[in-house]
């Protein structure tokens, strides 16, 4: 597996706004839909220690596959990966109030 290095000295608007940019920048559009909706939905109540598990989740596996697997259940979630922001990401991903997520969010609602 690949190591990671946590972002030192970065504060959590710089976190936020990076985590936003990746989760919007995938190799895929499935994974750039569902992690796009979900930052756009949760990264401004996440606190610092919830925000580094989601920087892990979604830059640490090597394969953005494996993340879309895990997420939507195909798979099972490592260890290192389920926590609560996994399951958080598990529920947004089953979309249970159906809505509609045909496109990435917008950066700057209007």
């Amino acid at each position: 597996m690949l190591s990671y290095t946590a972002k030192d000295g970065e504060i959590e608007v710089q976190i936020s706004v990076g985590l936003l940019y990746q989760s919007r920048k995938r190799g895929m559009l499935e994974n750039g839909l569902i992690l796009s909706t979900f930052a756009a939905k949760h990264l401004d109540n996440m606190s610092e220690p919830q925000m580094q598990q989601y920087d892990r989740l979604i830059n640490l596996p090597s394969n953005d596959w494996d993340i879309y697997y895990w997420a939507t259940g195909v798979k099972p979630t490592p260890v290192e990966f389920d926590n609560e922001i996994m399951q958080l990401l598990k529920d947004h991903t089953q979309n249970k109030n159906r809505e509609s997520r045909l496109r990435q969010p917008d950066l700057y609602p209007k």
